[in-house]
């Protein structure tokens, strides 16, 4: 048997080639926009990618089906339940596909979404009984998945009890557990696992959703740990739920004085080099999301509109294309880069921005009675966990839509636990017109362990 995990670490999404090299065919459970190693693998292994398989329709990311059926011819299955636009093979709880050796079960788990479909794998080399299962966004290795992206929350959190309860925890304590998700994807919480695996045992006794008995409990708990949202649920759901999207966007190469243009006309740069190379030199009202950390995507998609027209300059080379993928695969389109990057940018003497970068020991000495105003813009239970006596708060996703809120008398310390989500929101404020200094190299964590004053909405 043919089985392979492919993770989107920008994302934190987890997609599967399934297969049997001696019958030479395979299927891709769940296909992320970028859908080469799909095809590198098929290639490698000898393999035919003749189906693919969606556990539902996403919300965080877009589908690479369109894309993959293009490349293979392969026809795409989806639950009857999910009300595809575009062209499929609907199935039913209980169908099953024959990849030579190797069977594919659909079992249907809804919660996450009504038409969310978990796939129980057999291997007749291993015998009747199933050995793992895909359970794409209904278990999670330490966690369940969220309830409220397509219905009501207290609702969508009693059919993931029962389709817990009732049919995944069937299963053998042996079965291995392939997750949809592993840490970093916001559709889980903060008690998703980095881990690639488990096993339906071990996620029985150690997954804290699992130690609820009762469904009204189970609800409270899974309703009120409820996070944020990934940004454009809507759009990007038309997106998968629609016709066959292939491509988004068509990144042209563009000089600075086109780039210039282009920003006079409403285009958004995004500046996707790292936070220190932003903050030395930067083009006028570029945002700055380094895609060398993950999250880069969703990042992006907090603080833009999903109709706004991107323009992207990387490092290097390559990396422009790279990072306009990554946007792509949330649905944001990148209509050019800047050719040459910075480099080209600075050699014909067009103007740029700084930000001053300092750490917290350089904060703690400028704050007093004409210090900085520091901003936080870390999420609201970082903020009620612990936070500089005196700081306001708007998280980073937040900003754009909240400047005013931001005082204009004085300069802005944007802070948050590591400098990056600092980073883009100092990069949105002084977009704004705001005097602003970013504070990186660690954050309000770092503010604690230096023994500074801390207080918290417990009063701690």
């Amino acid at each position: 048997m043919l089985f392979r995990q492919i993770v989107n670490e920008d994302l934190g999404c987890a997609s599967y080639l399934v297969g049997d090299p001696k019958a030479g065919v395979a299927a891709v459970v769940d296909p992320h926009w970028d859908i080469e190693p799909y095809l590198r693998l098929s290639r490698l292994h000898g393999v035919r990618i003749e189906h693919i398989l969606e556990t539902h329709t996403h919300a965080d990311h877009v589908s690479g089906h369109g894309r993959l059926a293009r490349a293979t011819g392969a026809a795409i299955h989806v639950s009857s339940l999910a009300g595809a636009e575009y062209e499929h093979e609907p199935f039913e709880d209980g169908w099953k596909l024959d990849l030579g050796s190797v069977e594919i079960e659909a079992v249907h788990t809804p919660g996450h979404r009504p038409e969310h479909t978990s796939f129980v794998l057999r291997d007749e080399s291993r015998g009747d009984e199933p050995w793992a299962v895909l359970s794409g966004d209904s278990l999670f290795v330490g966690d369940v998945a969220r309830p409220d992206l397509a219905v009501e929350p207290h609702e969508g959190a009693a059919d993931i009890f029962r389709s817990l309860h009732e049919r995944l925890m069937k299963l053998p304590d042996e079965v291995e557990v392939w997750p949809g998700h592993l840490g970093g994807s916001l559709c889980g919480s903060s008690n998703l696992d980095h881990k690639s695996s488990s096993t339906i045992g071990y996620e029985r006794e150690h997954n804290r959703a699992l130690g609820f008995s009762e469904e009204e409990e189970f609800v409270a708990d899974a309703v009120a740990s409820i996070g944020s949202r990934p940004p454009n649920v809507e759009h990007i759901v038309g997106l998968n739920r629609g016709p066959l999207v292939e491509e988004l966007g068509h990144p042209a190469p563009l000089a600075p004085r086109a780039v210039e243009d282009a920003i006079a006309g409403g285009a958004v740069l995004i500046d996707a080099r790292t936070n220190e190379q932003f903050d030395e030199a930067h083009v006028p009202g570029a945002i700055s999301a380094s895609s060398y950390e993950t999250g880069f995507a969703t990042k992006v998609a907090r603080v833009v509109t999903e109709e706004a027209p991107l323009i992207v300059v990387a490092a290097s080379d390559g990396y422009e294309l790279e990072a306009a993928d990554q946007l792509a695969s949330i649905g944001l389109s990148v209509t050019g880069y800047l050719r040459g990057g910075m480099t080209a940018w600075r050699s014909e003497g067009r103007p740029v921005e700084r930000i001053e970068l300092i750490d917290t020991a350089q904060l703690a000495e400028r704050l007093g009675d004409d210090g900085p105003v520091v901003l936080d813009v870390r999420d609201a239970d970082e903020f009620a966990e612990g936070h500089i006596p005196g700081s306001v708060h708007i998280p980073f996703g937040d900003l754009p839509a909240r400047l005013d809120e931001v005082p204009r008398d004085g300069t802005i310390a944007a802070i948050c636990s590591g400098g990056k989500r600092s980073g883009l929101a100092a990069s949105v404020l002084q977009r704004g017109g705001f005097d602003v200094i970013h504070v990186a190299h660690g954050g309000v964590g770092t503010w604690r362990a230096d023994g500074r004053p801390i207080e918290s909405d417990a009063g701690g």
